[in-house]
């Protein structure tokens, strides 16, 4: 599911679309989560569930406290799948 960077970024797209009902073209690495998805800090938190569910690994807030793109997030979830 998350064997690479286009995978997790595909995988992490549907969520986003289906979560927060942002526009499936709008989702892009360089999408800002708050300026252009309109992703608040409260969304982040239920990504984050989503995310862990889907992982099955826990993801520590600390890892999201710097993310503020699509890739940013793409790039966290990298790092704990990898672990």
């Amino acid at each position: 599911m998350f064997e690479n960077r286009e995978a997790i970024f595909i995988q992490l797209k549907d969520i986003l679309v289906e979560m927060f009902e942002v526009e499936a073209e709008d989702v892009r690495e360089d999408a800002h989560l708050s300026d252009d998805l309109d992703i608040d800090s409260i969304d982040a938190v239920d990504l984050i569930v989503r995310l862990k569910e889907l992982t099955g690994k826990k993801i520590a807030p600390e890892e999201f406290k710097n993310v503020r793109t699509v890739g940013d997030v793409v790039t966290a979830i990298e790092k704990v799948v990898a672990e």
